[in-house]
């Protein structure tokens, strides 16, 4: 595992629960929204996995979960090996992924090696290139929102809603693709930090009231529905 980043606290990033985060190198994919852009580029120093484990040794009965995201953690190949470590010590796991690695996401839910999925849904499927960065394989992305559907893991997909990229039609769109899911969360793009495409910054997100009014037109189609980071 390439890991290039530690949280050792987190009350925000697990639902309910108490966790810690690791950021594994490398992405697959190459948003140009990313905020993680050293993180997936690879300039970052790396992290042994002997020193993730020994700080979770200490940390047991102070945090219960361990996030696991990145870049694309499902990419990386010592991820099952990783997981199953973190397991024995007793932690909950959330994995974020973009989806592209649907059997690798089948394999952590059949060992029963992943507790929380989060799953970025970028775009509808006609725009999925241009938030991706990538020619990306909706087949792929199907196959683990099936995955994840059916997994009885509990989940979210979420949808950054970015200006001049998604319209509230698009929001919409994708709230038809997902619905009857679990959860969906509409995330507020933030423009004041490092992206992989420094455009980006001259992008204004879009208001409170335009991000509220976009999520009452998707709402009835998830048990539930809501937005972030406004």
């Amino acid at each position: 595992m390439k890991i290039g980043g530690l949280q050792k606290t987190s009350l925000l990033d697990y639902p309910d629960n108490v966790s810690a985060i690791v950021w594994t190198v490398g992405c697959n994919f190459h948003c140009p929204f990313c905020y993680n852009k050293d993180i997936v580029e690879g300039k970052t120093g790396l992290i042994s996995e002997e020193e993730i484990f020994v700080f979770l040794e200490k940390r047991k009965g102070l945090i219960e979960g361990l996030v696991i995201t990145g870049g694309e953690p499902l990419m990386q190949e010592g991820i099952t090996d990783f997981c199953e470590k973190v397991k024995k010590l007793g932690y909950l796991i959330k994995i974020d992924t973009n989806g592209m690695y649907p059997e690798k996401l089948q394999e952590l839910v059949d060992k029963k090696l992943v507790d929380y999925i989060a799953m970025d849904v970028k775009a509808p499927k006609k725009k999925y290139n241009d938030l991706s960065g990538v020619k990306a394989d909706i087949k792929k992305i199907q196959g683990s929102i099936d995955i994840i559907r059916k997994s009885g893991v509990d989940y979210e997909f979420k949808t950054t809603f970015i200006p001049e990229f998604l319209t509230q039609k698009d929001i919409v769109e994708i709230g038809e693709w997902l619905k009857g899911s679990k959860r969906f969360y509409i995330q507020q793009f933030k423009n004041d930090v490092p992206m992989i495409s420094s455009e980006m910054s001259a992008i204004k997100p879009y208001s409170r009231d335009e991000i509220l009014d976009t999520l009452e037109k998707v709402k009835t189609f998830f048990e539930f529905c809501n937005v972030r980071g406004i």
